[in-house]
């Protein structure tokens, strides 16, 4: 008989005790430190224009991603294309939106009225057909969007390009010469394969928008979550608990996100990352074999 000895890890116990001493010296901390101001965390935490910061920073978020996966897909499939042209413009597009900060994109289109002061419509050199006011178009929440979307649509662009690519290119030669069209190869072959590479960072950009709205005052646009509590801290003179109120409403945000993330990367990774198996429809024969035997009736 063996008498083996089990390996020790005298590491893993030093580790483990640092940690939970870090953490009781921060729970302490936490507790005892009056300077935190937890009631009056706690007196503003539900407050209405808190809310109402949180409903517009949802919005926010959501259609400036929405633009931006949009605009992305057409990008990834220009620069996909055989079309010199169209490479080039979705490679100018990604090189231009992705190389300058978004809060100075976000202050160009508060700006775009003193550029643009109206808008029109007509013959080029000849007459007008119709105008209208700039401002009355493209107001500040109108801007942040356009803002936030536009520069996103860079960056997911690379993103979906770079799921496109990961399916070998020999599963769409043998899906043209079996006859199917271009539209159906990519819907049924190419899209359920790439979405495993494109949700993860896709999801990862979504969260970061969701803390991307905070900058939306350079529009400015003034009613979202930072600049909400901002104003409930200077009128009363505390700043802190209002950026914990802020902070803990973004985790909260944050963290039902990467649930929802991580469903939707478990049901494209079905098969693949050993999450959920994938479903296998049976065989006649394999079917038959499960079947239990009806036994003979006797008379």
């Amino acid at each position: 008989m063996i008498d083996a000895v089990p390996v020790r890890h005298p590491g893993r116990w030093a580790g483990a005790v640092l940690i939970l001493l870090f953490a009781a010296l921060l729970g302490q901390s936490l507790v005892t430190n009056t300077n935190f101001r937890w009631d009056i965390v706690g007196t503003y935490f539900m407050d209405v224009l808190v809310i109402q910061g949180i409903g517009w920073t949802l919005l926010l978020t959501v259609l400036s991603m929405a633009i931006a996966i949009m605009l992305a897909i057409l990008l990834a499939f220009m620069r996909q294309s055989d079309n010199p042209l169209f490479r080039g413009v979705s490679w100018t597009w990604v090189w231009f939106f992705r190389g300058t900060p978004v809060y100075t994109q976000l202050v160009f289109w508060g700006l775009i009225s003193v550029l643009y002061p109206k808008i029109a419509l007509g013959i080029p050199f000849g007459p007008e057909l119709f105008s209208f006011s700039t401002q009355d178009v493209i107001t500040a929440f109108m801007a942040a969007i356009l803002g936030l979307g536009l520069n996103e649509s860079a960056y997911l662009a690379e993103i979906f390009r770079a799921g496109l690519k990961s399916v070998d290119s020999g599963q769409m030669e043998a899906a043209e010469a079996l006859g199917m069209r271009k539209s159906k190869i990519m819907w049924r072959i190419i899209l359920p394969q790439a979405m495993r590479v494109i949700v993860p960072p896709t999801g990862n950009e979504t969260i970061g928008m969701l803390k991307t709205t905070s900058l939306v005052l350079a529009v400015p646009f003034t009613l979202d979550l930072t600049f909400a509590t901002n104003g409930i801290a200077n009128r009363s003179y505390l700043p802190i608990p209002l950026l914990i109120v802020a902070a803990l409403w973004y985790l909260v945000i944050t963290s039902i996100l990467m649930v929802g993330q991580y469903y939707v990367e478990r049901h494209f990774g079905k098969g693949v990352d050993n999450i959920v198996p994938a479903p296998v429809k049976p065989t006649p024969a394999a079917a038959a074999a499960k079947a239990p035997k009806q036994e003979d009736e006797l008379p």
